[in-house]
């Protein structure tokens, strides 16, 4: 992605939002806007007709909320990937839209360079979660026991938990640590088996709620 311009679509019910968002990415030449929606359903519709890399998503909103439309772009099979950009950090709004699809997650409050750093992890669907966010999702719905003693991380996978939080990729951690790539998926298998999870952004979610990270 580091090589071409990012497409983006803004979904988000408040106008000044979206004029805020879209200043701020017109601010760099490595993002491209193109369009916006005040509400789930006609994100949806614009994210079938525009294609963009990523669609930043609010959840609540009044005409179609995020989720229901987080998951109606994942059953059909959308290339965007989403990153929900709200105010809302509860369980009962982040829950759901890691079970939907969702890609990253960040509250409205984050830095410029860390929404730009989210957008471009989010686009090589590199899981993003800001910590507030990664914080207060608990384990209880995918995970809903805690793992044994004996289940421990060992050191090694506990690095490259860290490193996946930063939304690092495969390639990057195997460069990062002097393994190869198939090494590195071996360990997200066991930290996957020992955190009772199935994919990335429930791991992290699952290590911020266990104490594991932050």
């Amino acid at each position: 992605m580091a090589d071409r311009t990012i497409t983006l679509l803004i979904v988000d019910d408040h106008p000044v939002v979206r004029d805020g968002l879209r200043g701020m990415f017109a601010s760099d030449p490595g993002f491209d806007v193109l369009g916006e929606a005040a509400g789930g359903a006609e994100g949806v519709e614009l994210a079938g007709r525009l294609d963009p890399d990523v669609v930043l998503m609010d959840l609540r909103m009044p005409a179609g909320s995020g989720v229901e439309a987080i998951a109606e772009l994942t059953r059909r099979g959308a290339r965007a990937k989403v990153l929900v950009l709200t105010t809302y950090d509860t369980d009962s709004d982040t829950l759901p839209a890691i079970e939907a699809g969702a890609t990253g997650y960040l509250l409205k409050d984050a830095p410029r360079d860390e929404l730009f750093m989210a957008v471009r992890a989010a686009a090589e669907g590199r899981t993003v979660l800001s910590p507030a966010v990664a914080s207060r999702l608990v384990g209880a719905v995918r995970n809903p026991a805690a793992p044994p003693a004996a289940e421990a991380l060992s050191a090694r996978e506990r690095e490259v938990l860290a490193l996946v939080a930063k939304g690092t990729g495969n390639r990057e951690i195997a460069r990062e640590l002097f393994i190869s790539e198939a090494t590195v998926k071996t360990h997200l298998t066991h930290l996957y088996r020992k955190l009772r999870v199935k994919d990335r952004a429930a791991a992290v979610a699952a290590a911020y709620d266990r104490g594991i990270l932050g």
